[in-house]
């Protein structure tokens, strides 16, 4: 569950994530530093993360959410990054992924498929022509599939 500031960030840095082209996967305050990931249809560099995060920091810097010092991170999610909130997977719906359960389900422990559905903590993974729901307490992991 997402803190307050990591809610209000979000909110704020919505349209100015919209304007850029880009969406917010995630927000994360932790320790002084708010970090936001964003991504975009054919993934972000370092520009358009320099970018948002100039863009923000004005944002931020009017909206003054964070009473304390702070350090601001802009980063793109990475490739072996974990799905983990409902907006991630909301916003990858339609993209391959790598799956790997702590037990066996329909008789295979790790597979790759298709990210059809998200609802109630439940991921459902088309794998085989089957569709496979997936509680995320049952999953190791559920990423994005990268092919090097």
């Amino acid at each position: 569950m997402a803190n307050k500031t990591e809610t209000q960030a979000l909110e704020l840095a919505e349209a100015t994530a919209e304007s850029l082209g880009v969406y917010i996967v995630d927000v994360s305050y932790t320790n002084g530093i708010l970090c936001y990931y964003i991504d975009r249809e054919g993934g972000v560099g370092i520009d358009e993360c320099e970018a948002f995060s100039r863009a923000v920091e004005v944002v931020l810097d009017r909206e003054d959410i964070i009473a304390n010092e702070y350090s601001l991170e802009v980063s793109s999610p990475g490739v072996d990054r974990k799905l983990k909130k409902e907006r991630e997977f909301l916003y990858y719906i339609g993209r391959e992924v790598d799956v790997k359960l702590y037990a066996p389900k329909n008789g295979v422990k790790e597979f790759s498929g298709t990210l059809k559905a998200y609802k109630d903590k439940t991921a459902t993974v088309e794998y085989d022509g089957e569709n496979i729901e997936i509680p995320l307490k049952e999953a190791v992991h559920i990423r994005l599939k990268f092919d090097f």
